[in-house]
C-alpha cells in the first residue's frame, strides 16, 4: 500500500491543551477499555487453558519453559568445583598426594610479592600524577546526588516543555499511512514564526478515511469523569473523530500523547468482524468476492467515508457509509448499551436515502437539524433529520467527492464531482422527485480530473478552495453581478504544491488566506496564499471588509515539515480565467 495522507483537520488556537497529559494505563482505564472492546476476559482466560490443555495432550508440555527448569536443575548438579572436590577427597596418611612439578609454587606465592599485609601503611611517599594534590574522589551516580552540581538535570520538566502548546499555535491532525501502518499525526503550526513540526502521533488499527474535529466529551471518555476533588467534569474538550475501513469509528482525545486505546468506539467490531472476509459459497475454490453483510440500523456494516460533528447540538455526529446508510449518533450515550439489546440501542437514528455508497455528509451551520449528503449513485439529498421523508435533492451526473454547505447563504451548497466540476445549488429550489430537472445555479469547470478536495473560506464570502487528482490546488473568487442577477467566478491563482494528488485542502480558522493541502505522497504543506501578488490584489478588498487584516509575508507562501523545497516549488498561475 503506497503512502498518503487521507484527510486533514484543523484545530484552532487556543483550544488544545497548554500542557498535554500522559496516557496512564490504570485500572480504571482497562476497565474502560475492556468494555469498548467488549473483551470478555472471563472467556479468554478459559480459551487460553483450553489451549494449554490440548498442547499437553499433543506431548508438548514438556517443551518450553518446564524443559528449561529441567535442563537448568540438571546443569547446576553437573557443576563441580574442583578445587572443594580436592579438598573433600580424602587422602591416607602414609600416602603422598598427587605429586608438584618441581617449578610449581605455594599458591599464596603469587601474591606475596605485591606485600600485601602492608598495604593500607603509608609511608608516606608523595603521590605523583595530575591527581597527587588530590586527597579523595567521590563517584556520584547521577547528577542529582553530585552536592556540587547545583543545576540538576530535570527530564520531566524538560519534556513537559517540548510538549507545551502555546494559546498562539495551531494543531492540525492528519490521517496518514505509510509503509501500512496507519497513524494520526498531531502538527504544531506557529504561523509568527511559520514553523511546522509533528508534536506526536496515534497508531490506528485500521486505515483512516475521514477526519472530524470536536470539543463534546464523549461519555466514555476519561475527560467526561467527575474529578475527585469534587468539582464538576469537562464540559469541553480537544477530540478527533476518525472513520475507518473498518465500519467503526474512533474519538481519540488530541491532548493525550502516547495513548493507546480512543476514548470512545461508535460501532459493533464484535458483530461485523471487519477483518474476516466473508467468501461466496462453501466450496474449495473461493471467490475473490464476498457477501454483502447484511445491514443494521445499530451499526455501520461497511466503510465510512464521512463524518459531521452538529455545533449547535453538541453531542451529535453524523456519518455516511459505503453501506449506503448516514446515522446519527449520540455521544452522551454509552457505547457498550448495545451489549445485549437489539438493533435499535447502538446508532440514534438510520437513513437509507441513497442507492449507493455514501461519499459525504454535512450539518447546516445555519439550521442543525438539517443534513446535506452525496452518494455514488450520483445524487445529492438534503432533508431535515426530524423528518427524512420530506427531504429534496438533485441529480448531479457523475459520483459525489465532497460537499460544502455556504457559511455565508443559509439554503446555498456546493458539490465537486469525479468529472472535474464544482456545482451550486440553492436547496430552496430543489425538488422533492428527483425525476424533475434540478439545474445549478452555475457550474465551474475547477480540474482535469475528479476535485477530491472542496473547502469554503469561513472568514470572507466567496472564496473556494478545490483539489484534484491533477495534483494542482487553486483558488476561486465567487462575486455576485448585482445587475445581472448572476454570479461571476474567476481564478485567483493555482499550485502545484508538491502533495500528490490532492485529498484534503482545509481554510485555517484563524487566519483567512492559509490553507492547508495533503494527498498521495504523505505530506502535508500549508500555502499562504497572501504571498501570491495577484490574491492580495483580488482578495484583498474582501478580507478588509470581512474586518481581517492581510498579513504580506517575505517568503515563498508554502511552510512544511522538510526543509528542502524542492517537491513544493510548484509554478503558480497568477491570472484569473
Amino acid at each position: 500500500m503506497s503512502s498518503l495522507i487521507s484527510s486533514a483537520a484543523w484545530v484552532r488556537r487556543g483550544v488544545a491543551a497548554r500542557h498535554p497529559t500522559k496516557y496512564t494505563l490504570d485500572d480504571q482505564e482497562l476497565e474502560r477499555v475492556s468494555a469498548l472492546a467488549r473483551v470478555e476476559l472471563e472467556d479468554a482466560r478459559k480459551e487460553l487453558e483450553q489451549a494449554h490443555k490440548a498442547a499437553i495432550s499433543m506431548g508438548k508440555g514438556a517443551e518450553g519453559d518446564e524443559a528449561d527448569d529441567d535442563v537448568d536443575e540438571d546443569d547446576e548438579s553437573a557443576w563441580v568445583d574442583e578445587d572443594d572436590a580436592a579438598m573433600d577427597e580424602d587422602v591416607p596418611m602414609d600416602e603422598d598426594g598427587p605429586e608438584k612439578s618441581a617449578d610449581s609454587k605455594p599458591k599464596g606465592d603469587d601474591l606475596d610479592q605485591y606485600n600485601l599485609e602492608d598495604y593500607d601503611n603509608d609511608d608516606g611517599t608523595p603521590g605523583m600524577g595530575p591527581f597527587s594534590n588530590i586527597k579523595g574522589l567521590t563517584y556520584y551516580r547521577n547528577n542529582d546526588e553530585d552536592p556540587y552540581i547545583t543545576l540538576k538535570e530535570d527530564d520531566e520538566s524538560q519534556e513537559r516543555q517540548e510538549l507545551e502548546v502555546l494559546p498562539t499555535d495551531n494543531l492540525l491532525v492528519v490521517a496518514k499511512t505509510e509503509d501500512e501502518i496507519s497513524q494520526l499525526e498531531i502538527y504544531v503550526y506557529d504561523e509568527s514564526e511559520e514553523n511546522l513540526y509533528v508534536h506526536h502521533d496515534l497508531m490506528l488499527p485500521s486505515f483512516p478515511l475521514c477526519l472530524e474535529w470536536l470539543d463534546f466529551p464523549p461519555v466514555s471518555s476519561p475527560a467526561s469523569r467527575a474529578p475527585t476533588d469534587g468539582s464538576a467534569p469537562a464540559q469541553f474538550g480537544n477530540f478527533i473523530a476518525v472513520g475507518t475501513l473498518d465500519p467503526e469509528i474512533e474519538i481519540w482525545s488530541i491532548d493525550t500523547v502516547e495513548a493507546m486505546y480512543p476514548d470512545m468506539v461508535l460501532g459493533r467490531p464484535d458483530k461485523t468482524a471487519a477483518h474476516i472476509p466473508v467468501p461466496l459459497g462453501t466450496g474449495k475454490k473461493k471467490r475473490k468476492k464476498t457477501k454483502a453483510r447484511p445491514s443494521s440500523t445499530a451499526h455501520h456494516v461497511d466503510a465510512v467515508l464521512g463524518l459531521s460533528w452538529n455545533r449547535t447540538h453538541r453531542n451529535l455526529l453524523a456519518s455516511a457509509s459505503a453501506d449506503r446508510t448516514v446515522k446519527l449518533w449520540d455521544l452522551s450515550r454509552d457505547p457498550t448499551i448495545n451489549g445485549e439489546g437489539g438493533e435499535g440501542e447502538g446508532a440514534l437514528r438510520s437513513f437509507n436515502v441513497h442507492k449507493d455508497k455514501v461519499q459525504a455528509v454535512q450539518w447546516n451551520q445555519a439550521d442543525p437539524s438539517v443534513l446535506l449528503t452525496g452518494s455514488y449513485d450520483r445524487t445529492v439529498r438534503t432533508f431535515d433529520t426530524r423528518a427524512p421523508d420530506a427531504g429534496v435533492g438533485a441529480v448531479v451526473g457523475a459520483d459525489v467527492e465532497a460537499l460544502r454547505w455556504d457559511p455565508w447563504e443559509t439554503h446555498s451548497f456546493y458539490v465537486s464531482l469525479e468529472n472535474g466540476l464544482v456545482l451550486n445549488f440553492d436547496a430552496r429550489t430543489l425538488p422533492s422527485d428527483l425525476s424533475s430537472p434540478s439545474p445549478a445555479r452555475f457550474t465551474v469547470a475547477a480540474h482535469d480530473g475528479a476535485v477530491s478536495a472542496l473547502d469554503i473560506n469561513p472568514h470572507a464570502r466567496g472564496i473556494i478552495a478545490t483539489g484534484g487528482t491533477d495534483k494542482v490546488v487553486k483558488v476561486w473568487n465567487v462575486l455576485e453581478d448585482q445587475d445581472l442577477g448572476k454570479r461571476q467566478v474567476s481564478l485567483v491563482t493555482s499550485r502545484d504544491l508538491g502533495v500528490g494528488k490532492v485529498f484534503s485542502t482545509v481554510w485555517s480558522p484563524d487566519d483567512p488566506l492559509t490553507l492547508a493541502a495533503a494527498g498521495s505522497k504523505a505530506k502535508l504543506q500549508i500555502w499562504d496564499i497572501g504571498a501570491n501578488a495577484n490574491a492580495r490584489k483580488v482578495l484583498g478588498p474582501k478580507i478588509a471588509q470581512a474586518g481581517k487584516v492581510l498579513k504580506e509575508k517575505p517568503g515563498g507562501g508554502v511552510i512544511s515539515v522538510d526543509t528542502d523545497d524542492e517537491d513544493s516549488s510548484g509554478e503558480e498561475d497568477e491570472g484569473d480565467e
